[in-house]
């Protein structure tokens, strides 16, 4: 009788090491114990190697300088890009034609019964008030500027995004192609859009309109992605057994299915572009950006609120329409709607024609309130009383020096010190502890990238105000989350703040800061803190909200008070939205650390902001790379990635 041997007894591993986390530990201070001595002994100070440093100025100068130099002459700028500019100009022109034409009154009647038709007589009455403020602010020229910008922006954006949405809905291999593409061009700055265009297209109009175009562009691709692919199966498959090809099935079936998320794509894409719009004044777009971007220049805290009103006022208005556009969708459709809406367009085309006979086209110039004066005499108000001085709190001045001498300077000067290759192992560690090897490798090279360039000391200035940014942010977005999660009149208070906050383009943030607060590192943080500080009040609250009432009502059950329910069932069952809301944190938080640039904020913004005006395009579009592979590590390191294997993670 054959005698059966019994298998070895495998290894068993320590309960610890059971665990990933702690298994990568292991091997990272397995890894670490090896290569900290080496790398100690041939790199012991904390600036980047020359020697691993890549000058690519030069190259870039000579590139720069072929495009100035061939912009007028060479075929490819003859007869595509001298297209597309011409065809963006024209379009531009032509929409702000129409506007002009259609007079103020036209113009704001056309507004309102478009509101009226799709959401009601109070959101009418709104956007009505919204158009004549900007009017009374003496801003309707630059308003209807900027409007002329947005449309044709707008529109291109859809189109684009459609198509790659259209592209990655229906097919696998291009999403899968598609999705890191997307993934990288909306974790980007805003600014870092405006160097290549400006490389290209010079500045004006088409380059404000394409940088746009490329920052407007993914939230609609991804939503339109989004809608096709979650079309309701059983209604595809019954039109396809009814004979339907593939594109009468994705004309009469999968396009109407999203309909809601092609709204929300739309929505979406309407801000970002308003966003970018505004940013874009930087490259000569003109409108109500320039005028913000000038009066920060000069430090007319009343001439930018001037502008910035307007700014804020067009974002409320566009995203409350689109709003309740996409959630009329949800609604039974109503009798004669085409012709209502043919009535609405023949209403707004009458005010205008009337406006026209009366010749009353232009705004009246006696009608346009100057608030700047009093504005800026109430700035000064604040410099002289609130700025330093004030017993026991001191002054807004004192806040910003000891931020900046307590939290910016050490923080900045302990990266600084920090030997470069530890600070790649510590973001090595982060991105593998949350993610995969794939994510790690990315965030290092992406930093590793930042070295080779030669901006490491620029960049790590930097990443200490958005470290700082972050940890305010964070901090007040948490206790504020919390707060609004647990009172639900709390959060109806907050609400309307936060919508607001969250319409407001990046730059409208500036004014307020650089009032209170003057010009320096510290205002670019509390202008960051203010910017993404609305969003992670809203996925903290969300994500508190969304935890089973079942866990909450078995720890009430057994007698935990609110603490022990917020500490041991809340936080811990909402753990992904509040990674969710730090890394968002940080992705906003950098957007407008750049921005900062423009208010003494300095490292890689002051580079881009002096590339872009002084024409030195190498200078910028080294430090606009560096902000793409800061944004990239730091999204990497912040946002968590499942690794699906067959024995688990």
């Amino acid at each position: 009788m054959a005698t059966v041997t019994a298998p070895a007894p495998r290894l068993a591993l320590p309960g610890v090491l059971k665990r990933p986390a702690v298994r990568k530990l292991a091997l990272l201070a397995l890894a670490a114990a090896i290569l900290v001595p080496l790398a100690d002994a041939r790199w012991a100070s904390g600036s980047w190697p020359a020697a691993l440093t890549v000058d690519v100025s030069e190259p870039l100068g000579k590139a720069s300088d072929w495009v100035i130099d061939n912009r007028d002459s060479h075929p490819l700028f003859l007869y595509f890009f001298g297209h597309i500019s011409n065809a963006i100009v024209l379009g531009v022109r032509v929409v702000y034609l129409v506007l002009l034409a259609a007079g103020w009154a036209g113009v704001t009647a056309a507004a309102s019964l478009i509101a009226w038709r799709v959401a009601g007589m109070r959101l009418a009455a709104g956007t009505g008030l919204a158009f004549l403020a900007c009017g009374f602010l003496g801003m309707w020229i630059p308003t209807m500027q900027t409007l002329a910008l947005m449309v044709v922006a707008v529109l291109a954006s859809v189109v684009v995004g459609v198509l790659l949405g259209l592209a990655a809905g229906l097919s696998d291999r291009m999403d899968r192609a598609l999705r890191p593409v997307l993934d990288t061009m909306q974790v980007l700055p805003a600014y870092a859009y405006l160097l290549p265009v400006v490389l290209v297209f010079g500045l004006g109009v088409p380059a404000a309109v394409l940088a746009t175009v490329v920052y407007a562009a993914p939230p609609m691709a991804r939503l339109t992605a989004l809608g096709l692919r979650g079309a309701d199966k059983e209604v595809l498959e019954a039109v396809e057994s009814l004979g339907a090809t593939a594109r009468q099935r994705l004309l009469t079936a999968r396009i109407p299915l999203a309909r809601k998320e092609l709204l929300l794509g739309l929505n979406q894409t309407i801000m970002m572009a308003l966003s970018m719009a505004v940013i874009a004044s930087v490259i000569g777009a003109g409108g109500l950006g320039d005028r913000v971007y000038q009066a920060l220049a000069s430090v007319d805290v009343g001439a930018a609120l001037a502008a910035g009103i307007p700014i804020v006022l067009l974002a409320v208005v566009l995203d409350r329409v689109t709003c309740a556009a996409g959630e009329g969708l949800a609604d039974e459709p109503q009798p004669n709607g085409r012709a209502r809406w043919v009535y609405t367009l023949a209403g707004a085309v009458a005010v205008a024609v009337a406006g026209r006979l009366a010749g009353r086209l232009d705004w009246p110039d006696s009608w346009a309130l100057n608030i700047a004066e009093p504005v800026n005499r109430a700035v000064d108000w604040m410099t002289a009383h609130l700025y330093s001085g004030v017993p026991v709190i001191g002054g807004t001045a004192d806040w910003a020096a000891h931020f900046t001498t307590w939290v910016l300077n050490p923080l900045r000067d302990g990266l600084q010190w920090l030997p470069w290759w530890s600070l790649l192992l510590i973001v090595a560690t982060l991105a593998w502890l949350i993610g995969t090897w794939r994510t790690a490798l990315t965030a290092v090279l992406a930093m590793a990238a930042i070295g080779v360039l030669g901006v490491w000391g620029p960049s790590l200035d930097t990443l200490s105000q958005v470290l700082a940014a972050v940890a305010v942010t964070l901090v007040l977005g948490f206790a504020t989350g919390i707060a609004a999660a647990r009172s639900d009149r709390f959060e109806r208070l907050l609400r309307p703040v936060l919508d607001v906050f969250q319409t407001m383009p990046q730059f409208v943030y500036l004014i307020p800061v650089v009032a209170l607060f003057g010009v320096g590192r510290a205002p670019a943080v509390a202008a960051a803190v203010v910017y993404a500080l609305p969003a992670v009040v809203r996925i903290t609250t969300q994500g508190l909200r969304q935890v089973d009432p079942a866990a909450l009502e078995s720890s009430r059950s057994l007698g935990a008070t609110p603490a022990q329910q917020l500490r041991q069932v809340q936080l811990p069952l909402a753990r992904p939205a509040l990674l969710l809301a730090v890394n968002q944190g940080v992705v906003l938080v950098l957007a407008v650390v750049i921005i900062g640039g423009l208010v003494g904020g300095g490292a890689l913004g002051y580079d881009v902001v002096f590339g872009l005006a002084q024409g030195d395009l190498a200078t910028g579009l080294v430090a606009g790379a560096a902000i793409v592979c800061l944004g990239l590590m730091l999204d990497r390191v912040t946002q968590p990635t499942q690794r699906r294997t067959k024995k688990g993670a």
